[in-house]
Parts: C-alpha cells; sequence; structure tokens
C-alpha cells in the first residue's frame, strides 16, 4: 500500500512539473489595441482591421466603424450613439455598459457576442445576426419589435436570432 502511495505521489508530482514546466504564450498587452477613452476627434474606423481591439470609456458618438472587423472586440462603459455599425463583424466581441441608442447594426454579425447593460434603443437591426449573443432580456423585447430581415453573410433571420416570437 505504502508503495502504490509513492508511485502516486510520484506520477502526480512528474505529471504536475511538465504541466506546469511547457512555455506558456500569454497574450502580450502590445498586441491589443486599447483605445481608452478616445475622444471626439477620431470617428473614421471603417473598414478597419480592430480584431480585439479595446474601447474603454470611449466617446465614439456618430462614429462610422462600417464594414470593419471588430471581432473579438471590447466596447466598456462606451458611447457610440448615432454609430454607423453597418456590416460589421462583432463575432464574440463585448459590450458592457454601453449606449448603442439609434446605432445603425443593419447587416452586423454579432454571433456570441456579450451585449449585457447596453442600451439598444431605436438602433436598426435589419439583417443583423444576433445568434448566440448574450443580451437583457428587456433588450430582446426592445429589438424584436422593430427586428427584421436575414443577414446577407451568415443566411440567419434575425428575429430567428433575437428569439423572438
Amino acid at each position: 500500500m505504502r508503495l502504490l502511495r509513492h508511485c502516486c505521489g510520484f506520477f502526480l508530482a512528474l505529471f504536475l512539473f511538465f504541466a506546469i514546466a511547457q512555455p506558456v504564450e500569454a497574450a502580450s498587452s502590445a498586441a491589443i489595441r486599447a483605445y481608452d477613452d478616445v475622444s471626439a476627434d477620431i470617428k473614421d474606423y471603417s473598414g478597419q482591421d480592430l480584431v480585439r481591439a479595446e474601447f474603454s470609456n470611449a466617446r465614439l458618438t456618430k462614429a462610422n466603424f462600417s464594414g470593419a472587423d471588430l471581432r473579438g472586440a471590447v466596447f466598456n462603459g462606451s458611447l457610440l450613439s448615432g454609430a454607423n455599425l453597418h456590416g460589421v463583424d462583432f463575432s464574440n466581441g463585448i459590450a458592457y455598459l454601453s449606449d448603442l441608442s439609434e446605432t445603425d447594426l443593419t447587416d452586423a454579425i454579432l454571433n456570441s457576442a456579450m451585449l449585457l447593460k447596453s442600451n439598444f434603443r431605436n438602433a436598426n437591426v435589419t439583417g443583423a445576426d444576433f445568434s448566440d449573443a448574450m443580451l437583457d432580456r428587456e433588450q430582446i423585447i426592445q429589438l424584436c419589435r422593430s427586428a427584421s430581415g436575414v443577414n446577407p453573410v451568415t443566411g440567419v433571420d434575425t428575429r430567428e436570432s433575437l428569439g423572438c416570437r
């Protein structure tokens, strides 16, 4: 029994050594572009590659993001009211505590995006794909009032992706 315990302890120690000793690739902070406290002087991000970009407390009222690649991007506490997000790919993105009122989200892809505690009042979501996105119940009810169309890239019906009844 004692031999079995020693062998198990040895193999556990060996396993932990190899698990910890492996080289780890951490995300470099330089690889993530941060746009903290961006002011209104930067307005045109159309067509840009903004994968994993971070916008924290950014004031982006009426900014143009049309056609931008925003996969994995983060908008935290940002003001995007009246912004043009037509045709953006915001898959796996996060918009938390952000104001997206009166934004143009037509034909946007928001697959698996986390959109909690954000405001979508009067946003145009025609053709937007919200598949597997996380939204507050109130947001879904509000968006379903005007949701229509089919996303031209994914072929997903907007109302179905929101779970509208």
